[in-house]
């Protein structure tokens, strides 16, 4: 193009930074439709800081803006409060005409000094009993005057199925036998006889005690507190006359454990009642639901014991009049395989 050859010549002996302005303008001349050009003309041109009016414009606007919203504010808590004037004063005065009148003071009487108060403190030997009482259930501890055995569904469909059934068989024995020794009542239960058959003889070290067991309840419920075994173990305690005699501790064992076992654990739990779970007198099925219905009774509050553990702490002591009745019992029970040892 000669028109642009000729202006490319008057450029050659001018400044680096002036040939690039003009180029740029002979760009635009040449090529009018160039969509790049504005582009380049953007890169090139020079940063110019904002002029000082225009911050003093945006500050003014801002300011007016502040100053109308606070203005609305105040109006709109003009009109709010009735039109009052925002007087500490007054705003007191319009806060006790809505607040309703305080009741009279009664002026007190002479016969007032006479009159005893209508609540009445306890005396400190009841304060010191019951504390006692709960301090003692706190720790679990077991009595003969208080405890009752409760034998939980051991049957003879259940003997063959059950884990390690046969060392729970042994162990309900030893429990009986403990029982009789100290003259503990024992409460039998039998799940759907019909079907489950009758409780194991063996569970008894005399299986004439299981005859002379009676009442055996019989039950569908799964847990052993139905109507009647609360009947009866309500009508044993109330023979025992005093209410520190009580029977409150529950000796449980039984299958099966996740079922049964656990069931009766948490109603006796939910009655305030202690129980003591002999963790080698009960089973499942599966290993895994006796170790999860353990732990299961042990958060909820009961205690977990083994049988000889339970029989020593009955007794007390060297010195009860049955400890070497009990001893042989133990040492027998030592002699017999323990499948939960393992």
């Amino acid at each position: 193009n000669p028109r642009r050859h000729l202006l490319l010549l008057e450029l050659a002996g001018q400044p680096r930074s002036r040939n690039r302005i003009e180029s740029n303008r002979i760009n635009r001349i040449i090529e009018p439709d160039n969509p790049r050009r504005f582009q380049q003309e953007r890169q090139m041109r020079p940063y110019r800081p904002p002029r000082i009016s225009s911050l003093l414009a945006y500050v003014a606007v801002a300011a007016v803006f502040a100053a109308s919203t606070v203005v609305f504010a105040s109006s709109a808590a003009f009109v709010s409060g009735g039109g009052a004037s925002s007087s500490p004063s007054l705003f007191r005065a319009r806060a006790m005409r809505q607040s309703p009148p305080p009741p009279p003071k009664r002026i007190r009487t002479d016969a007032d000094a006479t009159t005893p108060p209508s609540r009445t403190m306890a005396s400190p030997t009841a304060v010191a009993a019951a504390t006692a009482s709960a301090a003692k259930r706190a720790v679990g501890k077991l009595a003969p005057q208080t405890s009752t055995f409760l034998l939980c569904d051991i049957q003879e469909r259940f003997r063959p199925l059950i884990h390690h059934g046969e060392t729970v068989v042994r162990t309900a024995q030893f429990m009986t036998s403990v029982a009789k020794a100290l003259e503990i009542p024992v409460v039998v239960t039998q799940q759907y006889t019909k079907v489950f058959g009758p409780t194991v003889s063996e569970c008894f070290a005399d299986p004439s005690d299981l005859e002379k067991q009676q009442p055996i309840f019989e039950k569908k419920l799964f847990s052993m507190m139905t109507p009647e075994v609360r009947a009866h173990l309500s009508s044993s305690s109330d023979a025992m006359g005093s209410s520190d005699q009580r029977r409150t501790s529950f000796v449980l064992f039984g299958i099966e454990a996740h079922v049964c076992v656990q069931q009766t654990c948490l109603d006796l739990l939910e009655e305030g009642m202690d129980v003591h779970v002999i963790v080698d007198g009960v089973s499942s099925q599966r290993r895994l639901d006796r170790d999860v219905a353990l732990r299961r009774m042990e958060r909820a509050g009961a205690y977990l014991t083994t049988a000889q553990s339970a029989a020593f702490m009955l007794l007390g002591s060297a010195e009860h009049p049955n400890f070497k009745e009990v001893s042989k019992l133990v040492v027998n029970d030592m002699k017999e395989p323990n499948e939960f040892h393992d």
